[in-house]
């Protein structure tokens, strides 16, 4: 079935309602549907046509967002690149897909000097050209490639996730179906464009007809500012952010309905905080591979049950196996797969993907995540580790997560990040990277005695490093890799 661009469709259902709202500045969707038709005409001019991959490196800002909508408009295939990725890490990202094109700002340009490939300078004159272009693109169906995502590659080397807009469109009524949908909700986005739930925000609200605030990234003063002055009703958020959050705020806006939190588990600490501030979080489980979320937890479930992220959305399924990819019984620890229209068709050039088409590469029955997790007698789903940052020392495995939920229970203890570092004798041992509290005088020995009260001794850290802030990635998670490469030298030298 072929389909006209959401934007467009949107425009003419809704043309004077809010589409977007940067710093004081806002636009309806009649006024962003003209500066995309600007960007467009811009694109056309540089030979981008339909089937082409075109890569983005840009911050959050008005001229990304057209260039998303842009993009969906003339059926080329978005690939958002990661601002903070190294010369020689785009340079593989972009021969992976093979970007005929790539966008960016002043501020990103010199990297793409360095990186053999085309590009372009988006600036404000982009957005002020030619309105009246038409484009009458008789081939966009839904099941079109709208983008290919790279996993964030803090447990690994990046994948490209090509996402259609079928698998957005599902996520985005998943969502809607169990967050439901406001006429005014206003979504305060913080997360990167480049990154699946800030493009997955972009969506949705388009699709409902909503506005998006949007921030080049988390700042703790413009949150507030934002908080404060607008009719917010939906925020995403990593733990570390709603944390920083609730060190400031003593009242929250009556218009906030649900505040996501992901990207993390939510300790019990933080959802009593929370919960005391009558903060509405929702705890969610997602994946780039399933476009964003695939399970979520409302407010009044979540302070029966702090840590579980609820039962997987409208026709997502989600399994607990065991390594024979047998199903596990309730309350057994396995691998997490989940099934459903909103996952994707299997990572990129593992089988050939060009021209735009998907159709010849079949839809997996369901998705191995490699997440560690469990059912427990409702069916909700509890997250317990990262498979890959599974640490095996002396043929024990150790959860990171249990390590770290011990060492933050410490009064003193503010983060903390644990991983295995390889080990001749044991092949790997448990190492600790912990943010302490700035007057705190809280020492290794301080924090092992502590410890040994909770934990087994093949679970305890060997060596305890302290740091004024762990290291993160762009979204807000911790950054294990960096983390990883840290604590081995610290280890190596200790």
């Amino acid at each position: 079935m072929n389909i006209s661009d959401w934007l467009t469709s949107r425009t003419q259902a809704t043309p004077q309602k809010t589409a977007l709202i940067i710093g004081e500045q806002q636009w309806t969707y009649a006024e962003l549907n003209r500066m995309v038709n600007s960007v467009c005409a811009r694109l056309v001019a540089a030979d981008v046509t339909a089937g082409d991959f075109v890569g983005v490196l840009m911050p959050n800002c008005l001229e990304y967002v057209c260039i998303i909508h842009a993009l969906a408009r003339l059926g080329t295939v978005l690939v958002p690149l990661n601002t903070r990725l190294t010369v020689a890490e785009l340079a593989w990202q972009v021969a992976h897909v093979g970007c005929e094109f790539i966008l960016c700002v002043e501020e990103t340009k010199e990297k793409l000097s360095m990186v053999n490939s085309q590009f372009s300078i988006v600036n404000e004159t982009w957005l002020a050209g030619d309105h009246s272009l038409t484009i009458n693109n008789s081939e966009l169906t839904i099941d079109n490639l709208q983008s290919v995502v790279f996993t964030s590659g803090t447990s690994g080397k990046p994948k490209g996730v090509p996402l259609t807009f079928q698998n957005h469109f599902s996520s985005a009524m998943a969502s809607a179906y169990r967050l439901g949908v406001e006429p005014n909700d206003v979504w305060l986005s913080c997360l990167p464009l480049y990154h699946v739930g800030g493009l997955a925000v972009i969506w949705r609200s388009c699709l409902y007809g909503t506005a998006v605030n949007l921030h080049p990234r988390f700042i703790l003063e413009e949150a507030n500012q934002a908080l404060d002055s607008l009719p917010i009703t939906l925020i995403s958020l990593v733990p570390t952010m709603l944390y920083r959050l609730l060190e400031t705020r003593n009242s929250w806006p009556e218009t906030l309905r649900l505040a996501l939190i992901g990207g993390a588990a939510a300790t019990q600490d933080l959802v009593t905080k929370a919960q005391t501030a009558n903060v509405p979080i929702a705890t969610t489980y997602g994946l780039t591979e399933a476009s964003s979320q695939v399970a979520t937890m409302l407010p009044e479930d979540v302070a029966q049950k702090p840590g579980s992220v609820g039962k997987p959305l409208l026709f997502t399924s989600v399994d607990i196996v065991d390594e024979n990819g047998r199903s596990l019984p309730l309350n057994e620890y396995g691998e997490i797969v989940v099934s459903g229209p909103s996952v994707m068709a299997g990572y990129f050039n593992e089988q050939r993907t060009t021209n735009n088409d998907l159709s010849f590469i079949p839809h997996p029955s369901s998705f191995h995540t490699g997440d560690i997790g469990y059912l427990d007698d409702d069916s909700d789903l509890w997250i317990v580790q990262r498979r890959s940052d599974l640490i095996v020392s002396g043929g024990e495995n150790v959860y990171p997560v249990e390590v770290e939920a011990v060492l933050k229970m410490h009064p003193a203890v503010v983060n903390a990040c644990v991983v295995g570092v390889p080990d001749a004798e044991w092949g790997q041992v448990v190492v600790a990277m912990v943010q302490s509290s700035p007057d705190s005088s809280l020492t290794e020995a301080d924090l092992l005695k502590f410890s040994r009260d909770h934990l087994a001794g093949y679970k305890q850290p060997r060596l305890v490093l302290f740091v004024t802030e762990l290291p993160q990635t762009a979204s807000g998670k911790i950054a294990r890799s960096e983390a990883e490469k840290m604590m081995a030298n610290a280890w190596k030298n200790a």
